[in-house]
């Protein structure tokens, strides 16, 4: 059985192997900071498997993440020279090879969906073949290497180092951005613990008309959009609204659909991602790549497109969930 945790230690191996490129690149005044933050990052992967089995403690991932939070928030990462082809070399590549360029990426959401769909049904030696309750990451991770070895033929490219060094400019020229999901996911959590979404549900249960279902969705719908916004994550504010409206108000009290309702407003934080400069990883740093002059140009760009799916998500859910 291929198991999660596999490809947790194949992430953190891959960190590990590009922060070693980082301290090696002097063209990178800032190299030994950059490659302590995601070493300690790749470190983190494989040593957590052994915190989960309580082999080891947890406390050195704590100190990991308060060293990696010194370097980012006192300038001690940056970015070298990038190795790449010129514009030219990519102009030329890009006439030639035109909307295949494509195939790579989408290959990796095709392999992922025939995983989390079709081999589950699929047995090896008489078990699973991947490990239940994992198939959709590690559909991800399977196909981000079928993805790579796609790449690598169509470019005709022999060389791993080219699409190891093309990844550690990826990771200089977004830096601790890159984390921001996870770090605000995990914040989420302890919004949750802490008691947020109880006191939110107390205050909307006080004030929304008995009864009313269509009002309690717009407000679950509206409340994953802006609490999205403020947080910049739709993992961060899925915990607290769904405390205190979906879970309560929407399942207990409306007898709702929970899968289609907890999915429904997932997709509803997700709009408030669209046109949220919180979530700098989707929207401020790919606007730094492309060099546009106008920082938020994407989050301009997407809202109407936000709006748009908000209002048919609440209409989807009022329709189908109950």
């Amino acid at each position: 059985m291929i198991k999660a945790e596999w490809f947790y230690w194949l992430v953190g191996a891959l960190f590990m192997v590009l922060a070693l490129q980082m301290a090696a690149d002097r063209t990178n005044p800032k190299r030994f900071g950059t490659a302590a933050f995601w070493g300690l990052l790749g470190a983190g992967f494989v040593y957590s498997s052994w915190v989960v089995d309580k082999s080891a403690p947890a406390e050195p991932l704590g100190v990991a993440v308060l060293v990696m939070i010194c370097l980012a928030a006192f300038g001690f990462t940056g970015r070298g020279k990038a190795r790449t082809t010129t514009t030219e070399e990519r102009r030329a590549s890009a006439g030639k090879h035109g909307s295949k360029l494509f195939l790579p990426a989408l290959t990796i959401p095709a392999v992922a969906l025939v995983c989390a769909v079709l081999v589950p049904k699929l047995s090896f030696g008489g078990g699973p073949l991947l490990q239940e309750g994992s198939e959709t990451i590690l559909g991800l991770g399977i196909g981000a290497i079928v993805a790579l070895v796609l790449a690598m033929v169509m470019l005709r490219e022999k060389s791993v180092a080219a699409p190891l060094h093309a990844g550690r400019s990826m990771l200089e020229s977004m830096g601790w951005a890159m984390l921001l999901p996870q770090l605000l996911a995990t914040l989420g959590t302890i919004f949750a613990v802490s008691g947020v979404g109880k006191q939110v549900g107390i205050i909307t249960e006080a004030v929304l008309p008995h009864g009313s279902v269509i009002t309690a969705v717009v407000v679950y719908c509206v409340g994953m959009f802006l609490f999205t916004v403020i947080m910049g994550n739709g993992f961060a504010a899925f915990p607290v609204m769904t405390a205190a409206v979906g879970w309560p108000v929407l399942i207990e009290q409306a007898h709702g659909n929970a899968p289609a309702i907890l999915a429904i407003g997932m997709l509803c934080g997700f709009c408030g991602t669209l046109v949220t400069p919180m979530a700098a990883n989707f929207n401020v740093v790919p606007a730094a790549l492309l060099e546009l002059k106008d920082q938020y140009g994407p989050i301009k760009a997407q809202l109407p497109t936000a709006v748009v799916l908000l209002g048919c998500n609440i209409v989807i859910m009022a329709a189908f969930a109950f």
